[in-house]
This record gives C-alpha cells, structure tokens and sequence, in this order.
C-alpha cells in the first residue's frame, strides 16, 4: 500500500465518519444514549467506541505509549462528540499528509490494551484502523434502523461515485 492509497483510504474514513456524525447530530439525546444492545450499548458509546480507536493508534504511530480508549460517558452530546472528532481529524489529516512510502514500510511496535507486545508495518496498522472503523460504523447504521432513521450510504464505493 502506497502513501497515495492511505491518503484516499483516510479520506474515505474521514468522509463515512462526517456523514454518520451528521446522521446521529439529528437524534434525540435519549436516541443517542439508548441502550440497543449491540457490541456496545448504544450509538454514543459505539461512536465513541471508533474515535477512541483510531486516536489510541495514531498515538502509538506518534510513539505515545498507555493511552486507553475513551469513555462514552465524557460525551454527553453528539456535539461533544464531534468536537472532539474535528480536533483528531485535524491530527489525522497532519500526520497522513506527512508520511512517506518509507514510513508505511516501518514496524511499529506496540502493546494492546491488554499489555501484550506487537509489532507490524504500519500500512497494516492503517489498514486495520479503516477496516475497524467502518464495522463498528456498519453497526451503527443498524441501530439507527432500530430506531426507524434513514442512515446514510457509507460504501466505499458511494464514495468513489461521489454520493454525499
């Protein structure tokens, strides 16, 4: 995977996340927390579920070590929420843009949540972030089915044909 491809694969994530975030900023705040038991109990908790992974690993990119993952209840509100998805994208978008094909071919190291030790080319780490993003993203777009709301498109192909 080249720089020019994770560029194109981060702003197809940044693009499903603007239109699920835009999505959920038109519930009620009682439809937002409501607990439909998925994976995560609700859309807040699976929304901030997907920013609180992809800001622990752009902080293992970063070479930060023991971050956690975030909890949903420091997001009351959707705009909360999209407050602090705006300040990720802006580090997202930096560090994306300052990559170079020999960066992607680099091992990181890491340790999961669990304390385990890892290490794996970082295109692969990206690649896995995208691929988690837009499950949990999937999940969301069935609960919102379960509270009768029309959710958006968010294939990747209806990025590449340019439906918004």
């Amino acid at each position: 995977m080249n720089k020019t491809q994770i560029i194109d694969l981060y702003s197809y994530d940044d693009w499903a996340n603007r239109k699920l975030l835009t999505t959920v900023s038109q519930l009620e705040n009682e439809e937002f927390i409501r607990d439909l038991s998925s994976s995560f109990k609700s859309i807040r908790d699976t929304m901030v579920h997907i920013l609180g992974a992809e800001e622990l690993w752009l902080s293992r990119w970063m070479g930060e070590q023991g971050r956690t993952l975030l909890n949903p209840d420091g997001f009351p509100t959707d705009t909360s929420l999209a407050d602090r998805w705006d300040d990720y994208r802006n580090q997202i978008n930096r560090f994306v843009l300052l990559l170079t094909e020999e960066n992607l071919t680099l091992e990181i190291s890491y340790k999961n949540l669990k304390g385990i030790p890892y290490s794996l080319e970082l295109w692969k780490q990206m690649l896995h972030v995208a691929n988690h993003s837009s499950f949990h993203r999937g999940q969301v777009v069935t609960m919102l089915r379960q509270l009768k709301k029309q959710p958006p498109s968010l294939d990747l192909i209806s990025y590449y044909n340019g439906v918004r």
